[in-house]
């Protein structure tokens, strides 16, 4: 397995102190959630949305967990690093997509130069949480990013200049005010993905329950293992959350092909609901929209297990 789950899932451990550890925060995490009361985070917990593959429901993953987090009181920064802008749309700023002002992609490139854009002047407030908009420049991200120095972190080192203070291991330091970073991270491997994983060192892993999605996820881990190695780090898989499932026995097949994959990581399935496109219709997660949907409790116990894992980590680090 990845090298940054290993060593979270206590096998690196002499002890079993990490896991009772983690246990007792699942169920302070299940508390604070049914009580509708603000989970405390002390550091941001940093969350890559991210697959190789597009149309899994990245995008759809990305909000209605960002949403489903907010509704616990918890303050989130969403962030739309895929060119495309579907998040940016689907959150209400289509206009910012294509403003003539400086943008995402501006204070990527010009990081440390005379004509720096500070990453809080691109923030944007939202009824249920912040955003940080792409823009249609970001097409020329990747090809930019790649003769620029430290190309592949500059996402961190935005992420960096909320705090005024962090250093290349830390990135679980408090940004901002913020309890939790969502990224949607584009639905392809190359800079701008690379500098999600970095910046965010957790990943949800969003997929669909067919053939495909086998072979997709299989690339994105391998990709994980490399950028490990490649920087001496660990990037952790919070679960998978298997999008638009649908009653048939191709779906029951990659279920099962899942949970014997990842039997150690959560499995969420999210079945097709008319109201999870009207919500992004109207610029809101489920958790905004007025029309209410089975699916809501599914997100819901999604934000339950990341924050019992960010206050686990917490309370490790």
């Amino acid at each position: 397995m990845i090298i940054g789950w290993l060593a979270r899932s206590g096998i690196f451990d002499t002890s079993c102190q990490r896991e009772s550890q983690r246990s007792i925060c699942a169920l302070i995490g299940h508390f604070y959630y049914k009580r509708s009361a603000k989970m405390v985070v002390s550091m941001t917990f940093r969350i890559a949305v991210a697959n190789e593959k597009g149309g899994v429901g990245k995008t759809t993953t990305a909000i209605n967990v960002a949403g489903a987090l907010a509704a616990a009181e918890c303050e989130v920064l969403f962030v739309d690093l895929d060119a495309q802008g579907n998040g940016t749309v689907g959150l209400g700023l289509e206009e910012q997509y294509t403003a003539e002002e400086r943008s995402l992609y501006d204070a990527l490139i010009n990081i440390n130069t005379g004509n720096a854009t500070g990453i809080g002047d691109l923030i944007y407030e939202h009824k249920e949480f912040d955003v940080i908009p792409s823009h249609i420049d970001m097409f020329n991200a990747e090809a930019d990013l790649q003769t620029a120095m430290r190309g592949r972190e500059r996402l961190w080192m935005l992420f960096e200049s909320l705090t005024g203070c962090g250093d290349e291991t830390n990135t679980t330091a408090s940004v901002g005010n913020y309890d939790f970073i969502i990224v949607d991270a584009p639905p392809s491997l190359g800079m701008l993905t690379d500098n999600v994983l970095l910046a965010c060192r957790n990943v949800l892993i969003p997929a669909l329950a067919e053939a495909s999605s086998q072979h997709a996820v299989n690339i994105l881990l391998d990709h994980i293992e490399t950028i490990e190695a490649g920087y001496g780090i660990g990037i952790d898989p919070l679960g998978v959350v298997l999008n638009r499932i649908e009653v048939d026995g191709e779906a029951n097949r990659l279920r099962s092909w899942f949970d014997s994959e990842f039997d150690s990581l959560p499995l969420w399935e999210i079945r097709n609901r008319v109201a999870l496109k009207r919500a992004w219709a109207n610029g809101v997660s489920v958790f905004e929209h007025t029309e209410t949907t089975d699916m809501d409790e599914r997100f819901e116990k999604i934000a339950e297990h990341l924050l019992s894992e960010a206050d686990a980590d917490a309370t490790i680090a």
